[in-house]
């Protein structure tokens, strides 16, 4: 089974970047039709990415202290390595599938099975009108044309439970809490064809070809003959008005 190599972001920083690993934003007014992302950095299949979930907090009262997203079962995500993130403790779980699972030829019973963010202790959270980020690498991806749902539980101080877990079928309008989800393509160079060139031999001309000049051999001879026309048929003439 692949393990990825370099990880396409750094999964450790340093006490100055830890404080910017989460991206806090002061919303003055947050939409009304925010809600949970995941954004992928990758979505090739067979490959490893690194999904960044988008968290808004939509209570008007409360700060948001856990995330909790649900990591799929039917098409196990066999690595997963969190980013850190300032304030916040992440805790990967892992378990047996409900079924085994055939992973790069390899079959799978246990794999992660969720991946929690949870507010430290004397921390305030994700306050009223702010969103962070948080990411995790995964992989490797399934074949291209997967849908990769997240359902994803957001839990507030105050008690309040946001389930973004609604799937919706394809075509359908986006329900009122969608589960992040996207969608896997081609692996990586299964559309990239090696380019070939044809080259062909260039055929030798003739140098005296159809419509080219005639040889100046010839050209001269003509010359001096029609030279000689003319000068007789003056003497003639000449002969004509004499007479």
């Amino acid at each position: 089974m692949k393990h990825p190599t370099l990880p396409s972001r750094a999964l450790v920083v340093g006490a100055t970047g830890a404080a910017a690993a989460v991206a806090v934003v002061v919303a003055a007014a947050a939409p009304a039709s925010a809600h949970v992302h995941a954004v992928p950095d990758t979505t090739a299949a067979d490959g490893y990415s690194v999904v960044t979930f988008r968290v808004p907090n939509e209570s008007d009262t409360a700060a948001t202290t856990s995330v909790v997203v649900q990591l799929p079962t039917d098409h196990p995500l066999t690595y997963v390595a969190t980013e850190p993130v300032a304030g916040w403790t992440a805790t990967v779980a892992r378990g047996a599938l409900p079924a085994p699972v055939d992973v790069d030829g390899v079959t799978v019973t246990k794999a992660p099975l969720t991946i929690t963010w949870t507010a430290d202790p004397g921390t305030p959270g994700l306050g009223v009108g702010q969103f962070a980020e948080f990411a995790a690498q995964v992989g490797p991806l399934p074949e291209a044309g997967t849908r990769v749902v997240l359902p994803t539980v957001q839990t507030y101080a105050d008690g309040e439970v946001s389930d973004w877990a609604d799937v919706a079928a394809p075509g359908a309008e986006e329900p009122e809490h969608p589960a992040p989800e996207f969608t896997t393509t081609a692996r990586a160079g299964d559309d990239e064809h090696a380019a070939t060139v044809a080259s062909a031999p260039v055929a030798a001309q003739s140098a005296a070809g159809p419509g080219q000049a005639a040889d100046p051999l010839a050209r001269g001879l003509a010359g001096g003959g029609l030279a000689l026309g003319l000068a007789a048929l003056v003497v003639v003439l000449l002969r004509r008005r004499r007479s």
